[in-house]
């Protein structure tokens, strides 16, 4: 129930600000409210709902400062990850990578946003388990509830999934040709797209955010 809940807050199935019933959710999915309601305390835990006792439970507004955060986490523990993988990669790990990079070029041409996300995700999840950080990728994914719906709302954006592609293909050159400097300024770059976007974003979906 929280993976699945989850996922939909995150792809915005579930919108932010949405109502949330324990009754219903148990309901819908034919089981008993005590899964649902363990789901919604690990939910709230990220933050990603707020529960209103005797009263509501929503799906919570995008908060931006808590988006900020996690960027920060995120890329001091990636520029670090991505310097090893550039020293020391694999050919098994170069494999993967590309593998998923083709499957994000193809995601791309059907306008597969949901795909596309996902597959972006497991693009920097494989890195952290090639680093052997796997431990350090459920702490940022426990925490990434808000900037993950911000690229949501972003992926549309004319360009933006164009950049995406680019950027992690420019990222895998620079860690199969050995260059640590250029994996961490790649990136870098990749990183800041959706910040650097945040006011355009929350213009676009006032409604959405805190």
């Amino acid at each position: 129930m929280y993976e699945l809940l989850r996922h939909k807050i995150i792809s915005l199935e579930l919108l932010p600000g949405a109502p949330l019933s324990r009754v219903q959710l148990s309901a819908d999915y034919r089981v008993s409210q005590t899964p649902v309601r363990e789901a919604l305390l690990k939910l709230a835990e990220e933050q990603l709902i707020d529960v209103f006792p005797q009263a509501a439970t929503k799906v919570s507004l995008i908060d931006t400062r808590h988006a900020e955060e996690t960027h920060f986490l995120r890329r001091a523990i990636e520029l670090e990850i991505v310097r090893d993988l550039a020293l020391n990669s694999t050919p098994e790990l170069l494999a993967t990578l590309k593998s998923l990079l083709d499957r994000q070029v193809s995601l791309q041409e059907k306008q597969d946003f949901g795909g596309f996300a996902e597959t972006d995700q497991e693009f920097h999840r494989c890195m952290y388990s090639a680093a052997g950080k796997e431990a350090l990728w459920k702490l940022v994914r426990s925490r990434s509830g808000h900037i993950d719906r911000l690229r949501r709302l972003h992926l549309p954006a004319a360009g933006k999934i164009t950049r995406i592609v680019n950027d992690h293909s420019q990222i895998l050159e620079a860690i199969v040709r050995g260059d640590p400097l250029a994996a961490q300024q790649h990136l870098r770059t990749h990183l800041s797209g959706t910040l650097e976007s945040m006011e355009q974003i929350r213009a676009g979906h006032p409604q959405f955010f805190a």
